[in-house]
């Protein structure tokens, strides 16, 4: 079954997706179809699938961390030129 899709347009554009149409030898719906087709294919998102294996992938390593008030202490000092802590 097919529908109906309204796309609105400023005239300026519209004309000149009517003229892209035109030098093709399409219809204008025509070649609205074929670029929402390019789109849907050109899209490379990544599936599901793909995202949860990166997660899985990443969990399965073992990254140093520390408490995060450690760690921001640690990145204190390294902008302050590696100045221990005064508790140090």
């Amino acid at each position: 079954m097919t529908k109906r899709l309204q796309v609105l347009f400023e005239d300026d554009e519209l004309a000149e997706i009517q003229a892209l149409a035109k030098r093709r030898r399409q219809s204008t719906a025509a070649f609205v179809r074929d670029a929402l087709r390019a789109a849907r294919q050109a899209s490379d998102y990544p599936t599901v699938e793909s995202k949860l294996r990166a997660l899985r992938e990443a969990v399965s390593h073992a990254y140093p961390t520390a408490d995060i008030d450690q760690m921001n202490e640690e990145i204190e000092r390294g902008y302050l030129g590696g100045v221990p802590a005064p508790n140090e």
